[in-house]
């Protein structure tokens, strides 16, 4: 295959547009810096997505795809399963992979869930004696933090919770009433439900409109009040004349040579010729797992294990949030009169973390995030009315899918399910990894990653509690489960790793080379023109959501890059 080159060597090559190559991106080009993005995916624009179209318009009333495994509605395209792009499993083990293939990548799906990593989050191995520290800690973070908050804009409220920091915000939005009757039931169990922390405006900002709670956050915004990439970094990146964006750029590998990563190499998608870019710095920004491919597969006879994995840990250390549900039919909601709820896409209450582990068998912790109530009706929507209906004996039998028994049942049922995710920390492990398949490539020729990834005995302990303490705050406000508590061979109802979407640590930082692949700032140990500003540096996985952090450590390294390079040190 001829491979054509780029006549031009730019300031920085970024690999991947989604929080933190579009951070790295927003910031690096307002410092000056000529910036080139290589996209997999498609080109994306929020205004012209399907923000206000009513699922009967469409003849699949709303169901998913497989380029959309949320429904068609949503607005993030790729998924666990992508033509073309296959990754393994090894023997005995299980894991998800989700990619987002379009500008923007999963800022275009996430539930827009901004929590700050709170100060024991970066000392872990210092209290309970698992894992690792990191090599920085809140204080490092904090100035970040403070400025993604007035650049993007977030709601919540400060509660002075010592783990959970809080921050810069916008007033937040009313409770729904099934929110109301939760808050009250964990104010009687003693547990805290405060309002949520989402990076949705409710006020406007930096030119953007207000929230209009039209409650479809996730079918991305026309009027740009919620945050993703495209909708809010990458404008003003454009704008700024110094930055030129490639889509359908299948990343192959980071090129190199005399001690520095020169740039890299690509498939374009669409004529299938490979091209090179040539730049004086690399960040990689393709999320954890994708970055971490293009490490190992990027090889030469100074790293023939992997570019920058002198201390063989790229890939190592790979970590998700653990998940389970339960789902509860509250009788004091059922035949509830016709209200306006829709608020906010998203919950507009959750539950931190509030235990003492010293009293548990587990360590770390989870947060709660709530749903229910009367949310846009599509495909599946109340599909297991019948079973419901089986909690309560009163009503007739028979009917089901038609005429008037169907209507009664919609009325009486609609809005009476709540339901509680718990979304916990793991504990990084060096067993569980990614690493090259080498027998099996995507449709490019480009080798595809193999996973081996399984839970301790510490997630299942945790996701145990979560089952126990969901089923306890439903009863208490007077429900029934829809149902069984799992069993320990059922996993407690554990997600499969990967499942959550919060996959980092393959690339992690620390102050030992022997041991980590990046330093504080996110720089190769190895190659120092090589950086890493996606989930891959997490040295933990805390049960925060990841996205705010990872624009904050983006946002961090990019300021490095900045000033390494007005030194002449890149």
């Amino acid at each position: 295959m001829q491979i054509k080159e780029s006549p031009e060597e730019y300031d920085v090559c970024i690999v991947g547009s989604g929080a933190g190559g579009g951070m790295a991106a927003h910031e690096l080009t307002k410092a000056g810096a000529n910036v080139i993005m290589l996209e997999a995916g498609g080109w994306f624009d929020s205004e012209d997505f399907a923000m206000f179209t009513w699922p009967y318009e469409s003849p699949r009333r709303g169901a998913s795809t497989r380029l959309q495994p949320f429904g068609e509605f949503d607005a993030c395209f790729g998924g666990w399963d992508i033509e073309g792009e296959p990754y393994t499993t090894t023997n005995g083990t299980d894991f998800d992979w989700f990619r987002g293939r379009m500008l923007g990548g999963r800022t275009n799906h996430w539930g827009r869930i901004s929590l700050r990593f709170g100060p024991d989050d970066f000392r872990v191995k210092s209290i309970d004696g698992l894992g690792d520290d990191w090599p920085i800690g809140y204080e490092d973070v904090k100035p970040y933090y403070d400025r993604i908050d007035k650049l993007i804009g977030v709601f919540g409220t400060n509660e002075g919770i010592p783990n959970e920091p809080g921050g810069i915000y916008m007033p937040p939005p009313e409770p729904r009433c099934y929110e109301h009757l939760i808050k009250d039931a964990c104010d009687n169990m003693g547990i805290p439900c405060i309002p949520s922390r989402l990076s949705i405006i409710t006020e406007p900002h930096n030119g953007r409109a207000a929230c209009h709670y039209c409650g479809q956050c996730n079918r991305s915004c026309s009027t740009h009040s919620n945050f993703s990439s495209p909708s809010v970094l990458l404008p003003p990146a454009l704008e700024t004349g110094n930055l030129e964006i490639i889509n359908g750029a299948m990343v192959r590998e980071v090129t190199y040579s005399d001690g520095k990563a020169t740039g890299v190499s690509y498939v374009n998608k669409e004529d299938k010729q490979e091209y090179k870019v040539r730049a004086k710095v690399v960040v990689l920004a393709a999320s954890a797992c994708e970055s971490a491919r293009l490490l190992l597969n990027s090889k030469s006879p100074d790293f023939p294990d992997g570019l920058a994995n002198s201390s063989g840990t790229v890939g190592k250390y790979l970590m998700d949030t653990t998940g389970t549900s339960v789902a509860g039919l509250i009788p004091d909601l059922m035949n509830m009169p016709a209200h306006n709820e829709d608020g906010t896409g998203g919950m507009h209450l959750y539950i931190p973390w509030w235990k003492d582990n010293s009293s548990l068998d587990f360590p770390r912790g989870y947060h709660v995030e709530l749903w229910g109530g009367r949310g846009m009706p599509s495909y599946g929507f109340m599909g297991g009315i019948q079973n419901y209906s089986d909690l309560y004996q009163d009503r007739p039998k028979g009917g089901g899918g038609y005429g008037k028994q169907l209507k009664e049942d919609y009325r009486r049922y609609y809005g009476s399910i709540v339901g509680f995710s718990g979304r916990g920390e793991s504990i990084g492990f060096e067993e569980n990894y990614c690493e090259i398949d080498p027998n099996v490539v995507d449709e490019w020729g480009i080798p595809v990653l193999r996973f081996n990834y399984n839970w301790s005995d510490h997630e299942y302990r945790q996701v145990r509690h979560m089952q126990k303490t969901f089923r306890n705050i439903i009863g208490e406000m007077g429900g029934t489960p829809l149902w069984d508590m799992p069993s320990r061979e059922d996993g407690y109802g554990i997600s499969t790793p990967g499942e959550i979407i919060h996959e980092v640590g393959t690339t992690r930082m620390g102050d030992d080379p022997k041991t980590s692949v990046l330093n504080k700032y996110c720089q190769a140990h190895d190659v120092d023109n090589l950086f890493v500003a996606d989930g891959g540096p997490f040295v933990s996985q805390p049960h925060k959501n990841t996205t705010w952090t990872i624009l904050a450590l983006s946002m961090r390294t990019s300021e490095y890059i900045t000033d390494q390079m007005n030194k002449g040190n890149l």
